[in-house]
């Protein structure tokens, strides 16, 4: 049995809307390598942020981005690949964190197979308010006017750390975060965001980008995601100590979290140490006080 779409993330150091010309082209050489890649590992979906626009407008980043995607896609046969631009939460100068932005760029790529990729947590930092009822209906309306749902193939879903409109990008596990288990059960079961047709998207995929805190939180958090959908008969088992992180990076981490905990203790002990010298010196202080009086 096929396992799939297989989906594929673009590196992150990849900013298309760059106005610095030495680093857009570094930028657009490594978008080439990214879809060269994904055609090798027969991929169904690269997914690249739009950018950072730095000193430039909007629209001459969306231009930008534009032309540097029509250049890296230049002698790269695309067969079945589509590229997804996917939204953001709005950090700093991030380009994609409106509706509006990652429509505009899909209709400058139009001679291109192209399509976005929804993030949750990204839309709601963004001040998108998926979290009720009535806010899901509104945003559906405008990703369905401004994209074009038929054209989101791919939703990364992440509850989120940041409340609605934060505009910081801090992923949560499922039903931990601002949106809530409410939410993304709303949201998993919508006719809109499903994956058959006629409302929804034949194939669709939800792809959670959640934090493993604790071996086991990758897989807890994919079995929350089928429970909220209503098919937690079908959903694969949370076992207890499972992770699909490797031995390496469970290892890593582990020596990272000690390192952390190291340096918030001697952080505490210094600042024990520092309140008793300034108890004791304030302490003679006040003796040497006395005794001139």
């Amino acid at each position: 049995m096929r396992l799939g779409p297989l989906v594929i993330h673009a590196n992150y150091l990849i900013n298309l809307a760059s106005e610095q010309r030495m680093l857009q082209t570094r930028s657009i050489q490594a978008f080439h390598d990214e879809i060269v890649r994904a055609m090798a590992l027969g991929a169904d979906f690269l997914v690249v942020h739009p950018g950072a626009r730095g000193e430039a407008t909007t629209e001459q980043a969306i231009s930008t981005i534009v032309e540097s995607v029509k250049q890296a896609s230049k002698r790269a046969p695309m067969g079945g690949l589509r590229i997804l631009i996917e939204n953001t939460a709005g950090m700093g100068t991030a380009v994609g964190a409106r509706l509006e932005e990652v429509g505009e760029i899909l209709a400058g790529l139009r001679n291109l197979p192209v399509g976005a990729c929804l993030d949750t947590a990204h839309l709601f930092a963004a001040g998108y308010d998926i979290k009720s009822e009535g806010g899901l209906a509104s945003t559906i309306g405008q990703i369905d006017g401004a994209i074009g749902l038929e054209n989101v193939p791919v939703i990364h879903a992440n509850d989120s750390k940041i409340p609605l409109g934060g505009r910081v990008d801090r992923h949560e596990h499922i039903g931990k975060g601002k949106i809530g288990a409410e939410a993304f059960a709303r949201i998993l079961r919508h006719p809109r965001f499903g994956t058959t047709a006629p409302e929804g998207v034949t194939g669709r995929a939800f792809v959670a980008e959640t934090p493993i805190d604790d071996p086991g939180d990758d897989r807890r958090n994919v079995a929350m995601l089928w429970e909220l959908a209503g098919l937690k008969e079908h959903a694969p088992e949370a076992e207890k100590g499972f992770s699909m992180l490797t031995a390496a990076l469970q290892r890593k981490m582990l020596i990272q979290r000690k390192t952390e905990k190291r340096k918030v203790n001697a952080g505490t002990q210094r600042r024990t140490k520092k309140k008793v010298r300034t108890k004791k010196g304030g302490a003679k202080k006040s003796s040497a006080k006395k005794k001139r009086g």
